[in-house]
């Protein structure tokens, strides 16, 4: 008669991962750059149902924009109160980039298929999309690799590649611009500035996989005094968009996608020090 094997008395129950810690208020700013992208989507949907060029489907994507330029202002808080809060860590920017595919990467995309491209054909306008959003995606994968890798002597916080929201707030501007002059100006843009405008995006999106280095911002201390000048450039920036809001946004976007490209590689460090506020005792790397 066999015997039965003996139960192995040092067999341990299955051990699981820890629970990450998730900070609450930094990862609801996230939260609202998430919804901000989905009823974005939601809005592109609802205009979508109208003819193509229509005063209607305007509206709608107006509307998105509106939804996407809020998006980014969740974005640009979330990072900055979890370093306030010192509560950084890696559920923060794997959530964050969760998010910016949502909002920065997809409604955009589907913008400007739907809001600047519909006239061309639908090769040319829907390739331009999906460049974007595959460019996006990729982008955001990229920076949480680089993120999490180990710091380097001297590792500068700068940006290697053009960031994503700045991408999709060039691309949301200019779609806002357009879709203003359109329905509230009666002004008709021909097709060769149609592709014109495909092929700046394109660009854009081929930027966000570049190694040009733009500066991130995030070394900005408010106690500098030399912050003055980022305070005085600030409220610049909301007069314009107060007094042109139709053309102020777009703008804004091209100076920063200009500067990472033309300008910053031919200022000196202390002309960028300047410009971008860095910390006393940070090094460029």
């Amino acid at each position: 008669m066999s015997e039965k094997p003996e139960k192995n008395s040092n067999q341990h129950p299955p051990v699981y991962p820890d629970e990450p810690r998730i900070p609450i208020l930094p990862n609801m700013l996230t939260a609202g750059n998430l919804l901000c992208g989905f009823f974005a989507i939601l809005t592109i949907f609802k205009g979508m149902a109208f003819p193509d060029g229509s005063v209607e489907a305007f509206d709608c994507y107006q509307q998105a924009t509106y939804l996407i330029f809020a998006a980014c202002v969740f974005d640009l808080l979330d990072g900055r109160v979890a370093r306030m809060c010192k509560a950084d860590g890696p559920f923060g920017r794997e959530f964050d980039s969760i998010a910016d595919v949502v909002s920065f990467g997809i409604a955009p995309a589907m913008l400007l298929a739907r809001a600047v491209l519909f006239d061309l054909p639908d090769a040319f306008g829907m390739g331009i999309a999906v460049l974007y959003l595959l460019c996006a995606s990729l982008r955001l994968a990229r920076f949480n690799c680089m993120a999490a890798a180990p710091k380097k002597p001297n590792q500068s916080m700068d940006f290697v590649g053009l960031p994503v929201p700045m991408a999709a707030g060039a691309v949301v501007s200019t779609m806002y611009l357009v879709i203003d002059v359109t329905t509230h100006h009666n002004l008709e843009i021909a097709e060769p500035w149609q592709y014109v405008m495909g092929g700046t995006m394109a660009v854009v999106s081929l930027l966000m996989m570049s190694r040009v280095i733009y500066p991130s911002f995030k070394h900005v201390n408010f106690e500098k005094r030399g912050t003055v000048t980022a305070i005085l450039l600030v409220a610049a920036a909301v007069c314009a968009f107060v007094c042109l809001p139709w053309i102020a946004p777009a703008i804004i976007f091209l100076c920063y996608l200009l500067y990472g490209l033309i300008i910053r590689p031919f200022l000196t460090r202390r002309m960028r020090r300047i410009i971008e506020v860095k910390d006393e005792d940070e090094t460029e790397g």
